[in-house]
């Protein structure tokens, strides 16, 4: 039976700030790892790693991983803890979480198989430590049964979320003297041919309605174009955010958008759709079976009914390889507004004793 205390490792985690780097953090986090005798391994993406069980165990040894992130929104918001609530930049997404995660990982003892705690250093920019772990690292063709991925959820297990792919449509056209139009190619006028082109996107191109997530959106959010107010504007731009469902795929989405914006944008107004730069793949849609074993794992062992998780998350890149859920305590929202990411971010200290509970008891039926 482990000693650690989720709630005064969380007082101690929020009280150390990860906004602009996470040093400290992952210090905090290594160091307790150490004082409960494990010794985690920091690879060059800078993740934390730590393994307990055995990979081979009379030739049944299930193999499940607890992942979160230990960076942080800007800005640092201070520690306070009062009735029951711990408030502060991190205390529920995701250092309750990953209190929650960490408890069962150093409850556990596996009789048959193994966990791996898998914490990461930059979910909340461009999951860099994630892609490292999928692609090449200590998670690259590894055999996993499922992963756990930290998050607040108010202690639901989700088994769907939206991706987010972001790009730039780009229109080109010819300036002029805005006293004689017709002698030039207005782009910023074109700009009423492409958003009504994507405005009925999914309709010929956009994957089906999905049953918990519903269907996609194509969001313009940022325009800009011209160069003075007395000259045909030679060039015009458009910010998209694309919120997107199963099955689609960044490959398919960046294949189509720029054919269905050609058939209506007119021929003389140049036309390129820039993806955002990144330098590791954009956050793709998932869904994962209700009927998975760590999803069956979480419910019995207390978790409200599996639903969808209303934000993009470093599952994406796990839900590839095995099933993956989504879970902790916290909220992203409640009735009065924000609550991760915001100046008001807080997590209920019996919800992240619940969620300890909850993930040792699911681990304990998953590996024993």
């Amino acid at each position: 039976m482990s000693d650690f205390d989720p709630v005064d490792f969380l007082e101690r985690a929020v009280q150390t700030p990860s906004h602009e780097d996470v040093d400290a953090m992952r210090e905090l986090l290594v160091d307790e790892l150490d004082a409960h005798g494990v010794t985690p391994e920091v690879d060059d993406a800078g993740n934390v790693l730590a393994t307990t069980g055995e990979e081979d165990q009379g030739g049944d040894s299930p193999h499940y991983v607890l992942n979160t992130h230990i960076d942080t929104v800007p800005p640092h918001l201070d520690f306070d803890r009062e009735d029951g609530v711990i408030r502060g930049r991190g205390s529920c997404d995701a250092k309750g979480p990953l209190a929650a995660l960490l408890a069962g990982f150093l409850a556990v003892d596996p009789d048959k198989g193994r966990v791996t705690l898998a914490v990461t250093p930059d979910e909340e920019t461009e999951s860099l430590g994630a892609d490292a772990l999928v692609c090449g690292g200590a998670l690259d063709d590894a055999d996993v049964d499922g992963y756990v991925v930290g998050e607040p959820t108010g202690l639901d297990p989700c088994t769907a979320a939206r991706g987010r792919f972001q790009c730039t449509v780009h229109l080109r056209g010819s300036g002029a003297h805005a006293a004689d139009p017709e002698s030039g190619v207005n782009a910023v006028a074109a700009l009423e041919q492409t958003l009504a082109a994507i405005r009925t996107f999914d309709e010929e191109h956009g994957p089906n309605p999905h049953p918990i997530l519903g269907p996609p959106t194509l969001t313009p959010t940022q325009v800009e174009g011209g160069e003075a107010s007395n000259r045909i504007p030679s060039d015009a731009s458009l910010v998209l955010d694309r919120r997107t469902v199963p099955p689609e795929t960044e490959h398919a989405f960046f294949e189509a958008l720029p054919i269905s914006l050609r058939e209506q944008v007119p021929d003389e107004v140049g036309l390129d759709v820039e993806p955002a730069e990144r330098s590791t793949p954009f956050l793709e849609a998932f869904d994962t079976d209700d009927d998975s074993a760590v999803v069956e794992a979480l419910v019995e062992a207390g978790a409200g009914d599996p639903r969808a998780f209303g934000a993009a998350t470093e599952a994406s890149y796990f839900a590839k390889n095995a099933p993956t859920v989504v879970f902790g305590p916290g909220d992203l929202s409640d009735e009065e507004g924000a609550v991760a990411h915001s100046e008001r971010e807080y997590v209920r200290v019996d919800e992240v004793e619940d969620a300890a509970d909850i993930v040792t008891a699911a681990l304990r039926r998953l590996v024993g």
